[in-house]
């Protein structure tokens, strides 16, 4: 597991109009936490999960992965995007195993991990199976399957759920939570859904509107191991008119 401390972190596009994407963000996720990042579309939250994963570079502040500056991307950090970005041509397990294969990792190295990740995703009847044959919650399974395989310690997730129906969705955010109760991994998950943000985060942290901004931190008091049934509780939903709130202001 490893812990992420972002620290007075901007990030300005340059151009003929310079935009400002990210203003003085300031949070810290400890080792094994799951947080949330939650905002209006367009507010820096996939910029802040691209500085993180190291596919951009900060314009000031600091940003460490286990008091590390992250300069590049690395395996330490996994990615699940909106698109699982599978190889169409490879099978499951193919997908799966791609990135240690890559790696140079021997095949006594990965296959155990692997067979273990498809078995908690719920993949492990599918490995014969190629990306078409597979609907978008079983693709997304796979992306998963493979970041973990890969022995990530972060997990990033830019909506991975978002193109989904709403049962699909509902079944995805359940199985993250069961993989995650496993694993411990720690998780910054983007989202602009606020049932999402409370079902799965420990910390939720909500960021205004261009340029993007801490607006507050919200600390999830319900318990785990949690499920669906939360969301008609009123635990749940007193935490929801709560975050409304904030995000109005």
């Amino acid at each position: 597991m490893s812990d992420i401390s972002v620290t007075n972190l901007s990030k300005t596009y340059p151009g003929a109009t310079p935009v400002q994407a990210l203003d003085g963000i300031d949070l810290h996720v400890p080792a094994g936490e799951f947080v949330a990042l939650l905002g209006p579309s367009g507010c820096g939250k996939s910029t802040l999960l691209n500085l993180i994963a190291g596919f951009e570079s900060p314009t000031s502040g600091a940003l460490t992965v286990d008091s590390e500056p992250v300069t590049r991307p690395g395996p330490e950090r996994g990615v699940v995007f909106q698109e699982a970005a599978l190889f169409p041509w490879l099978n499951v397990w193919e997908n799966v195993v791609f990135g240690p294969r890559i790696a140079g990792l021997s095949k006594a190295e990965y296959a155990e991990r692997a067979e273990e990740m498809l078995r908690i995703t719920g993949l492990s009847a599918f490995t014969r199976h190629l990306p078409i044959q597979l609907s978008g919650g079983m693709r997304q399974r796979v992306g998963i399957a493979r970041v973990l395989t890969l022995g990530s310690k972060v997990l990033l997730m830019d909506e991975p759920f978002g193109a989904l129906d709403a049962q699909t969705r509902l079944t995805m955010q359940e199985l993250l939570l069961s993989v995650w109760q496993k694993l411990r991994t720690t998780v910054v998950f983007v989202t602009h859904d606020i049932d999402e943000a409370i079902l799965l985060a420990d910390t939720i942290y909500v960021m205004s509107a261009r340029p993007g901004r801490i607006a507050t931190r919200i600390t999830v008091p319900i318990e785990r191991p949690r499920s669906l049934d939360l969301i008609t509780g009123e635990a749940f939903n007193g935490l929801k008119r709560e975050i409304l709130k904030q995000m109005r202001h």
